[in-house]
């Protein structure tokens, strides 16, 4: 085929707020010319659409709950109507999209792998690893977002398609240094108080339960400290009602970057992870990261210099580390400095974009089913 245009059909089970969207986003909004992005929601959009440049095509098939051959034959119709050059399927709630692009008669088919959420926190369920084994005869290659996630696919799942390893990026211009006292003010919270902050969907699996009962330990020995909550989810109601004082649930919220730059630390305590957006994102702003050992996270935090991991579910580490940084302002700047040029280096969207490019290319010039 010749390498001047390329049709893409993106699916995904929604288009809520989360770092895959807003990954997926990014694609789309810095594709390089002859490049044509379309958006399949297996269910519905979402607010992450915002994101997306004016004129995106934004399918929604509101897919009713479980799974039926009717529903196969409804995005197969619609595969063979949009006629892509190439399907990319997200996560395991996206992999319809491969058996639907079979019964089209497409051959080009990506499968993405962005992390798991807790029906399987570390991607073993037996029965999935079959079917993604399985299904993974009719893909023409994986991608993943960490050398973790990369291992997993060809020595649990064992794949019979090649696997690409793409970092996510980050936009270093958004999403910078600096001291935003106008969110501060704004939110009441006085310059001498010292704030945590997780940006993060309301998720069993991001174990917001477990910071919320660090911080209140925290809270006690440290009455000035604060915890900014970002986000939305299903965990919301049961979150607030464990939170105790100066613990602010934000919500989803459009300024982000503002937030982080209005945090001395960021924490993210999840069960399993791919490579958090939020950790880059927090990063790039020059904030030092407590992060959980699992998952990509030591492919961004490394212990000590740019942050500092703990066991996940380990309360007293956690309390340990944090009170550390209440200690030292000056480590939290220096770990913070590092995590910046970390990003800057090696985490840019410009990378990225280029990389999935380039992998789209590759699957267009090689017969591989």
């Amino acid at each position: 085929m010749a390498k001047d245009a390329c049709t893409i059909v993106h699916v995904l089970y929604s288009f809520a707020t989360g770092g895959m969207e807003n990954i997926v986003a990014t694609i789309i909004r810095e594709a390089s010319p002859g490049f044509r992005h379309i958006l399949v929601c297996l269910t519905e959009a979402g607010d992450s659409t915002r994101h997306l440049p004016p004129g995106t095509e934004v399918i929604e098939l509101h897919k009713p709950p479980g799974n039926s051959l009717r529903f196969f034959r409804q995005l197969s119709r619609c595969f063979k109507k949009l006629q892509p050059d190439i399907v990319q399927s997200y996560n395991w709630s996206g992999m319809d999209a491969i058996i639907a692009a079979r019964l089209a008669g497409l051959k080009n088919v990506v499968q993405s792998e962005h992390g798991w959420d807790m029906d399987d926190p570390d991607g073993l369920n037996p029965k999935r690893l079959r079917i993604r084994r399985f299904l993974s005869r009719w893909t023409s290659a994986f991608t993943c977002v960490s050398r973790q996630m990369a291992a997993w696919l060809r020595e649990d799942v064992r794949v019979y398609s090649p696997v690409f390893h793409i970092y996510n990026g980050v936009d270093t211009n958004i999403f910078h240094p600096g001291s935003d006292r106008k969110i501060r003010q704004k939110l009441a919270i006085p310059d001498t108080s010292f704030v945590l902050g997780i940006v993060s969907r309301l998720d069993p699996i991001k174990d917001h339960a477990l910071l919320l009962r660090v911080f209140a330990r925290l809270h006690k020995n440290y009455p000035e400290t604060i915890l900014l909550v970002v986000g939305d989810g299903p965990e919301k109601q049961r979150l607030r009602e464990l939170s105790g004082t100066n613990v602010l649930f934000l919500g989803n919220r459009p300024d982000v970057p503002d937030i982080l730059r209005a945090l001395d630390v960021f924490v993210l305590p999840s069960f399993n992870e791919g490579i958090s957006c939020a950790i880059t994102e927090a990063m790039a702003s020059a904030l030092p990261v407590v992060a959980t050992k699992v998952g990509g996270n030591p492919e961004l935090v490394e212990h000590g210099k740019t942050g500092f991991l703990f066991p996940v579910g380990d309360e007293t580490r956690l309390l340990e580390l944090l009170q550390r940084y209440i200690l030292d302002h000056q480590l939290a700047r220096q770990h913070g400095k590092e995590g910046r040029k970390k990003i800057v280096n090696s985490f840019s969207n410009e990378n990225m974009v280029e990389a999935y490019e380039h992998l789209y290319w590759t699957v267009l010039d090689t017969d591989t089913i």
